[in-house]
């Protein structure tokens, strides 16, 4: 199915972009989220109406997005955890964690907006990206720390 989109959807496109999508994709998820219209002339015509509003919103979801890396940047993302001889650890630091950690410094975060390109399972330091929105990308050093 052919869609107008009224978001940036990762991996998908950016606004007014005309994407091809699976049926239940755009009924289920697009449609009802109000993140994309059905391709015709009507919507294409409605689409060309509302496109300041889309554009607005959109913007001020850029500036957030700013704003939250900037909070990110500030922040010392550090964990202390148990590990053997070998500094590795009992288990791994997980997206989980690393949102919750963030959340209780008042930094709200997806799981699909953080970047791992390796799982966290020994002590030192770790870079991970953190993209909250399409374009943007911030890379940040995660501590761990032995207990």
């Amino acid at each position: 199915m052919k869609v107008i989109l009224t978001t940036n959807i990762k991996k998908l496109g950016k606004i007014g972009e005309l994407v091809y999508v699976k049926d239940g994709y755009a009924r289920n998820f697009l449609f009802p989220n109000k993140m994309a219209l059905r391709e015709n002339k009507k919507n294409l015509e409605y689409y060309e109406k509302i496109k300041d509003e889309v554009n607005v919103r959109e913007e001020k979801k850029l500036q957030d997005a700013n704003k939250t890396l900037e909070k990110i940047k500030k922040l010392n993302i550090e964990f202390s955890k148990e590990a053997d001889e070998k500094n590795q650890l009992y288990g791994s630091i997980s997206k989980k964690e690393i949102i919750s950690m963030l959340k209780d410094n008042d930094v709200i975060i997806h799981s699909d907006d953080i970047i791992m390109k390796n799982s966290i399972r020994e002590i030192g330091d770790h870079e991970i990206s953190i993209s909250p929105y399409p374009d943007i990308s911030e890379t940040i050093v995660v501590k761990v720390n032995k207990n």
